[in-house]
């Protein structure tokens, strides 16, 4: 639509359309928006007298006045719209609220239409009910300011901005009757995430996905300041749109009975739209990639609350944002105001004499099939099916003997995955910013494609429009787009270089906050978790430097409830094999396998690699001979630690052959914590029978050490814990200069056992000179050949 007629849509006055609402159309909407803002209001005041039968008086009032009153009334107003197109269409529709603490909407929303009692049965509609409602918002006990998992409707937490757009797309993916309307708040624009996920529309297949209507609102103001995309005008805003891809419609105003007029008629223009394209798409006339509708709401911030408060103006200002009126317990004068602004929405028209809302307004509410509160694509394990997977064991590679042959651990997962594709063609999609291939993840296209809706050209490779593999190179959009489809019962995994996951780590926060609080909740029911595969990790990123080598994303996750996080470090193919067929069957976890995609020795067979998985955690016996009583347990957890362990051993069993030693791997880095911490935390007696109470422990890990002793920090022998891993130190240059410079390597490895056994300080002290000047040699070789030298290079597992 041109620019001119969005304009004038906003006055019910474009070409060819008539008012969309009747005069009782009308009336029945605004007192259904009246309705909401009353609950909304009272929700942010009240703790008593919900129904204004006598006067305000100071004990009627919460005593801390928390939640965010300026987004509220304009998140109302879609919902009452939306709930017109959807009892007219008979539409399944899902509502996703962007607007960080618009948490009063969709509560009073939910409330009104009958999901929150559904979800609460104690909270029941009445005036009982209504009482409870205001009570529990932002209130000890009760339920936080902004739309959170305990929102019946809800997924989107909305407690951090960034997020709605693309998990809105995520959500339509797969989803072809439904329709996901997304409210953007105009600060929540400003995000790097939500202006990447703007080009979500590229990834949206007609023909097979649902459809996003995005609805831009602009109130104008953030927290203390105006917004960007409220100050650069109409045809600039217009311009930026259209160059997402998008065709927008402009609803402005501050009349109620014109905005309601606008908005009903730019949504059924809207809808209409959607439907046209996927018509088109679906009946196999598949064109070039759509423009799909999208709105932008002016409205005023806390439209509808007090003008002026204390002379200053606050509606349409970003005072509105929060609490308009803060001194109600004490300030007669705003006490006044409040009740005078609650009565301006006439509750008596709206709520019976026992404070039910009036019948009038429960036919304007969507009957519970429909009803977007109780959306059963918002609860998403409700409609979710376990995964078909391939039988496992039919891709493990043999070993013979262990350490004798190298694999790809990374390619060989690559080949269950596509299989994986090929059993759940609806309900598994791969995400990653331009990595699949990279991460050797590429046997996938052989049954599926890149999804891509733009331009191809001959020189293009795996890309069509019905593809299930997800690439932008903006992990935010893919975390978004993944956790959208998840939360709604499907199944997904991300797969990215380890050290740029960390762009999601607050992304992270927020799903691992709500899948605890969905834990809480009897109404939630259990979601597929989400599985990151970090590959192209810290120690294999020689080639591309220090900017590239960082394995902290592991104790991002650790810091989250116990509950919900999973760390796994799988040392071959065998075991990562194992590992991903478990995470892809569980729910409700973070899942986070870290596995290199550059050859590595294969250290187990398939029947050892399940059980070893199975337990987390074990003695290598192949190449342990302490039997039963070692002088050192060397401990290793990750690919590059398991060979470099393996490789000293190697050495001291050559150098100190009388030396006994016991070798413990540790697969599910959660084992490592009590039991009381973590469902996988081992009892002490089983640490205590692993690594023993009082021989040294020399523990090389994947990532930064410290993290093993703080996990370890209560356990009987952790005095005798020395952990080597990665310290800062890192460049360009060769695979095992990588280790040597964070004093990870077989030399310095046997060395720390020599140091920390007693009995070998004196009569092995050729053998450390040996490991020593074996080091030196190494940086001379390096230096002067760019490889590692050949006993590092060629090594192979030989000890007996």
């Amino acid at each position: 639509m041109e620019q001119i007629e969005a304009k004038a849509l906003s006055k019910g006055l474009s070409k060819g359309l008539s008012k969309a609402l009747s005069d009782d159309e009308l009336a029945g909407i605004d007192a259904y928006w009246r309705a909401a803002n009353y609950l909304s209001v009272g929700q942010i005041y009240l703790l008593a007298n919900p129904l204004l039968r006598e006067p305000l008086r100071p004990e009627h009032l919460k005593p801390r006045l928390l939640g965010h009153w300026g987004t509220t009334p304009g998140l109302n107003l879609v919902y009452a719209h939306l709930n017109r197109l959807i009892r007219q269409r008979e539409r399944e529709m899902l509502f996703v609220t962007g607007p960080g603490h618009g948490g009063p909407a969709l509560v009073a929303n939910t409330w009104l239409e009958g999901s929150w009692t559904a979800a609460y049965p104690n909270t029941t509609r009445d005036e009982a009910g209504m009482a409870r409602l205001f009570k529990q918002f932002s209130f000890p006990g009760g339920v936080p300011s902004h739309v959170a998992a305990d929102v019946p409707g809800s997924i989107n937490e909305g407690g951090e901005l960034g997020y709605s757009l693309s998990h809105a797309y995520g959500a339509a993916a797969d989803n072809p009757e439904l329709l996901v309307a997304c409210v953007v708040g105009d600060g929540e624009a400003e995000t790097g995430p939500l202006a990447a996920s703007w080009h979500s529309n590229k990834f949206l297949d007609p023909a097979r996905d649902g459809a996003v209507l995005p609805i831009l609102h602009l109130n104008g103001y953030k927290i203390a300041n105006p917004t960007v995309l409220a100050r650069i005008g109409d045809e600039e805003l217009t311009a930026l749109m259209r160059g997402y891809g998008y065709e927008p419609y402009l609803v402005a105003g501050s009349e109620p009975a014109a905005v309601h007029q606008a908005l009903a008629a730019t949504l059924d223009v809207c809808v209409d739209r959607i439907d046209e394209i996927q018509r088109e798409a679906r009946s196999g006339a598949r064109t070039s990639r759509p423009a799909w509708p999208m709105i932008v709401l002016r409205t005023p911030k806390g439209w509808t609350g007090p003008r002026t408060v204390d002379g200053e103006q606050v509606e349409d200002t970003w005072r509105s944002h929060q609490v308009p009126l803060s001194g109600v317990r004490t300030n007669e004068e705003h006490r006044r105001q409040l009740e005078d602004w609650l009565r301006s929405y006439r509750p008596e028209e709206l709520f019976d004499d026992q404070g039910r809302p009036v019948a009038s307004l429960l036919e304007l509410a969507p009957g519970e099939r429909l009803r977007m509160g109780s959306s059963p694509h918002a609860n998403g394990g409700l409609l979710s099916r376990d995964l078909e997977l391939p039988p496992v064991e039919e891709y493990a590679v043999p070993v013979k003997t262990p350490g004798a042959e190298d694999g790809e651990a990374t390619r060989v997962f690559g080949a269950f995955l596509r299989d994986a594709f090929r059993l759940n063609p609806n309900n598994l999609r791969l995400f990653g910013p331009d990595e699949t291939e990279s991460n050797r993840l590429g046997a996938v296209y052989e049954v599926t494609d890149k999804l891509w809706l733009g331009e191809r050209w001959d020189t293009d490779q795996h890309l069509s429009p019905d593809g299930r593999v997800l690439e932008i190179l903006s992990e935010h959009t893919c975390q978004g787009w993944l956790e959208g489809y998840l939360l709604t019962g499907r199944h997904g995994l991300f797969s990215s270089y380890e050290a740029f996951v960390h762009i999601v780590d607050s992304m992270v926060n927020q799903h691992a906050k709500w899948l605890k609080t969905i834990n809480e909740l009897e109404w939630r029911r259990r979601i597929p978790s989400l599985n990151y595969l970090l590959t192209s990790h810290v120690w294999r990123q020689d080639h591309n430097g220090f900017s590239h080598q960082d394995p902290g994303f592991i104790d991002h996750v650790v810091n989250k409830k116990a509950e919900v996080v999973r760390v796994y470090l799988p040392p071959d193919t065998n075991t990562l094999l194992s590992t991903m067929d478990h995470c892809l069957q569980t729910r409700n976890y973070i899942n986070v396998v870290v596995a290199g995609k550059q050859p590595q020795p294969n250290w187990l067979d398939w029947d050892q690699a399940a059980v070893h998985c199975a337990r987390g955690v074990g003695v290598w016996d192949f190449a342990s001979n302490d039997e039963g009583d070692p002088d050192v347990v060397m401990a290793c957890a990750g690919d590059v630690p398991t060979m470099e362990t393996l490789a000293a051993v190697d050495l001291l069993r050559e150098h100190v052959p009388d030396l006994r030693i016991r070798v413990v791997n540790v697969v599910d880095l959660m084992r490592l914590q009590d039991a009381t911490e973590h469902p996988h935390g081992l009892v002490d007696a089983d640490f205590d029978a692993l690594f023993t109470v009082d021989k040294p422990i020399i523990f090389a890990y994947h990532g930064y050490p410290w993290l093993i002793h703080r996990l370890t920090y209560r356990r009987h022998g952790h005095d005798n814990l020395h952990v080597r891993g990665y310290i800062e130190e890192g460049t360009t240059t060769t695979p095992f200069d990588m280790v040597v410079r964070n004093n990870l390597d077989r030399y310095h490895l046997a060395m720390d056992v020599i140091d920390r056994v007693p009995s070998l300080r004196s009569r092995a002290a050729s053998a450390r000179q040996y490991f020593v000047d074996q080091r030196t040699r190494h940086r001379a070789y390096v230096t002067k050949h760019g490889e590692d030298m050949p006993e590092v290079r060629e090594w192979r597992w030989s000890a007996q």
